[in-house]
């Protein structure tokens, strides 16, 4: 049996996703982790920092990205947005044109049709080239395109006028909406960009609308003239055209009046009066705009069904929660993690996901990506950071780092000495803290495994993740 996931309903899915992160009960929190390197008998992954490996998809990696996790950061509402790949205006590029039937396909063999020709296999697929984003970071769809003509310099779409506009090329432009500061700062990517719909626009579109048509046969044996103000046939009403004639064949269709809730419709050239008999007839397709008209719903059209998250990360966020003193491999989301030894769903603006150990009298001086040890315990782990001023030590405990020769993962005891190796530094535990994220709680529904990210105390990550529906 035949059948189809459509796009709109990607075009759900992100909807749902996107609405989700202003619901109250939902936390999402975008984290990074993974101090250690990369290293190609590392289980689960292998790798190295130059080449990561590609992350699994199953349960016993999740269990890990907790292990190396260092902190996290709650994702706002105000953090998200719709998004589609970046097409930039560029001279020299044959466009599509928006189509109700785009990735259709006309079977017929006569030499004299017009077959629709896409760059992609349907109107939003990756490749389609139906919309572009000006240098003014103005962004139009084009709805026409010269007949397959690529566009040339000095012709870049302007203005943002609710009128369809032709620029001395031939191709014809509808102004969709504008990229705002906030927009460029936080959502504009070298290959993706914000969609959002310009109310103004919106309100002026009118539903099943027709202001092109596509003439897919020219016909031949036509009366030359000029065909004024003909009827649009189909399911709605007040559409007119006009036809131009010329050496008996037809060489322009023009709308007259768009009219209006058109889903279906015919230009019935054949039928105008005084046009003659052919000796082959002409066909003229309408094309037909979307539900509510062009313009009406940006993010529908234009194929919104990606989501974009822009979460930024300055210095040591959160009272400290994020390290300065160390590096990053990992990128991720998590739902609804915990906080710490409880069943709450954290909603603070971060969480910090290592283990501290505090150090009384003068301990020696701890390195990171380090190994120690409990003297008392024989527990293990590496070192993720050392703030010497307060002698306090942050640490992971991992499947690799921290079992102890047993193969056991023992908790560190207050009281005992730790030993550092290789580097041969000391200090007694004075006190021991938990992470303010429970482990293994929530759900990961993402993760990036990358080249190492150096932290700083003057340093900002602004952190763009691309969700595709």
């Amino acid at each position: 049996m035949a059948a189809i996931v459509t796009n709109k309903f990607r075009l759900y899915n992100a909807e749902q996703f996107y609405e989700s992160f202003s619901e109250a009960n939902q936390s999402f929190y975008l984290f990074v982790g993974r101090p250690q390197p990369w290293t190609s008998t590392t289980p689960y992954g292998g790798g190295t920092d130059t080449q990561p490996p590609t992350p699994l998809d199953n349960v016993d990696d999740e269990f890990m990205y907790f292990r190396d996790m260092l902190a996290a950061k709650r994702i706002a509402a105000a953090d998200i947005n719709y998004a589609i790949p970046r097409h930039n205006w560029t001279a020299g590029t044959i466009y599509d044109y928006y189509r109700g039937d785009y990735g259709a396909q006309w079977s017929s063999t006569a030499s004299d049709i017009v077959k629709t020709v896409n760059n992609g296999t349907n109107l939003w697929a990756s490749t389609t080239l139906f919309y572009v984003l000006s240098s003014e970071n103005n962004v139009y769809m084009c709805v026409g395109n010269n007949d397959g003509g690529a566009v040339s310099a000095g012709n870049e779409p302007t203005g943002t006028s609710n009128i369809e506009t032709t620029t001395a090329d031939g191709y014809r432009w509808k102004y969709m909406y504008t990229l705002t500061t906030t927009d460029i700062t936080d959502f504009l990517t070298a290959d993706f960009m914000p969609v959002r719909t310009n109310a103004t626009v919106s309100a002026a579109a009118t539903n099943g609308a027709v202001t092109q048509y596509k003439i897919m046969r020219g016909g031949s044996g036509y009366t030359n003239a000029t065909y004024t103000a003909e009827t649009l046939r189909g399911d709605g009403s007040g559409g007119t055209f006009t036809v131009i004639v010329s050496g008996g064949v037809v060489t322009s269709v023009e709308a007259v009046a768009a009219g209006t809730n058109y889903t279906f419709a015919d230009c019935k050239i054949d039928d105008i009066s005084g046009i003659g008999t052919p000796g082959t007839s002409a066909i003229v397709t309408p094309i037909i705009q979307p539900k509510g008209g062009l313009g009406f719903n940006a993010v529908s059209e234009l194929g919104g069904f990606y989501v974009m998250t822009n979460t930024t990360i300055s210095g040591t966020e959160g009272s400290g929660d994020f390290v300065v003193d160390q590096d990053f491999r990992r990128v991720g989301v998590v739902l609804n993690p915990y906080n710490f030894g409880t069943s709450v769903v954290a909603t603070a603006a971060t969480r910090n996901a290592l283990y501290e150990m505090t150090f009384s009298g003068t301990p020696g001086t701890f390195l990171a990506d380090e190994d120690i040890t409990g003297g008392t315990s024989g527990a293990k782990g590496k070192v993720v950071s050392w703030d010497s001023t307060n002698k306090k030590l942050k640490y992971i405990q991992t499947q690799w780092t921290g079992v102890t020769t047993a193969g056991d993962r023992t908790a560190f005891a207050a009281l005992e000495v730790v030993t550092q190796s290789p580097t041969a530094a000391t200090g007694t535990i004075s006190a021991l803290t938990n992470p303010e994220i429970d482990y293994y709680s929530g759900t990961n529904i993402y993760a990036e495994d990358r080249a190492p990210i150096s932290r700083a105390t003057d340093q900002t990550e602004n952190i763009k993740l691309i969700v595709e529906f």
